[in-house]
């Protein structure tokens, strides 16, 4: 596979993932937790907190953010940054179309979570 290739992966209907909340799937072998802020917007992250390994899809969102639930640490959803300190997550591209997640992931990414 091309590394600039991306691959797009249908996730299932938006409504898997209440408003306000955050489900983790399993894509190509990698834990990714999608979220659904109040906004309305979708985003998506690592689903494992880099400090603690804590659950992120079952932490606190924010318009903006997650708070870890083992630990509080708050991660950008659009950058993946730690506002406490040097942890981050990765971020993935999400959207929704017909009603669907659709989450990408490139081909770096496919091939990293394959080793």
């Amino acid at each position: 596979m091309n590394a600039h290739q991306a691959v797009a992966h249908d996730l299932g209907p938006v409504e898997v993932v209440p408003v306000g909340e955050g489900r983790e799937f399993l894509v190509d072998g990698r834990r990714i937790a999608v979220f659904r802020p109040r906004s309305g917007t979708l985003a998506a992250t690592d689903a494992v907190c880099p400090h603690r390994q804590g659950p992120l899809a079952d932490g606190i969102i924010g318009m903006d953010s997650v708070v870890c639930p083992l630990h509080g640490r708050r991660f950008s959803l659009t950058s993946g940054e730690d506002d406490a300190g040097p942890c981050a997550v990765r971020v993935y591209p999400v959207e929704s179309a017909g009603g669907r997640i659709v989450l990408t992931l490139a081909g770096e990414e496919i091939r990293a979570a394959s080793r």
